[in-house]
């Protein structure tokens, strides 16, 4: 009966050993996954499509006067859908402000969410976005397919769609700007493009 209870007690070391082996590798991919996370901003297919003119919106802002998407204007719109309950939302904030400061000259940043108004004001007060367009529509939302939080839009002056996709940092933001400049839709679709293959004889020199 001893003996019984020693191989039990052996196996129940083991499971917990093995437990707590599973439990670190968890945690160490967690953080393998942050540190590689994709550098360009993944794109969904589905709503308007890159190159393609956006529906016009006309919506009224809570900090005041009317928030336009997609009639012509001097500069290109960001457009940055976001939940007042999503921490990686609020995370981006900041960087949306530092992107307004350094990008100005050509971009507007608008923020577009849905759901109760009175949350919507108490994250404008608390994260200080008083200066900043912020529109509540759920067609909105409807009409660019938005699935997952937070996404962006980069419309051009004419209306056009340059760039989107799930946004989770800066540079994943920044891949937008990058995109609208190359005409690459994403990185996805660069990384997806054939290689052309190297030339069997070099040119000769003269």
């Amino acid at each position: 009966m001893s003996a019984l209870t020693f191989v039990v007690v052996v196996l129940w070391i083991v499971v917990i050993a093995q437990l707590a082996v599973i439990f670190a590798l968890a945690r160490q991919i967690g953080v393998l996954f942050e540190r590689i996370s994709p550098v360009g901003a993944l794109v969904n297919e589905s709503g308007p499509k890159i190159g393609e003119t956006t529906p016009v919106f006309t919506l009224p802002s809570l900090n005041g006067g009317l928030v336009q998407i997609g009639t012509p204007r001097s500069r290109a719109t960001l457009v940055f859908f976001l939940s007042t309950t999503c921490p990686i939302c609020k995370k981006m904030l900041p960087v949306l402000k530092s992107v307004r400061e350094s990008e100005g000259r050509w971009l507007d940043v608008v923020l577009a969410s849905d759901g109760d108004e009175a949350k919507h004001r108490a994250l404008i007060e608390k994260a200080d976005l008083t200066s900043f367009p912020y529109a509540l529509s759920a067609d909105l939302g409807i009409t660019y397919r938005v699935a997952r939080l937070p996404f962006a839009v980069l419309i051009d002056a004419d209306g056009v769609v340059r760039a989107k996709g799930l946004i989770n940092n800066r540079e994943q933001l920044e891949s937008l700007f990058n995109a609208a400049e190359s005409g690459e839709a994403s990185i996805q679709s660069f990384l997806a493009r054939p290689v052309s293959p190297l030339p069997t004889h070099l040119p000769r020199s003269a």
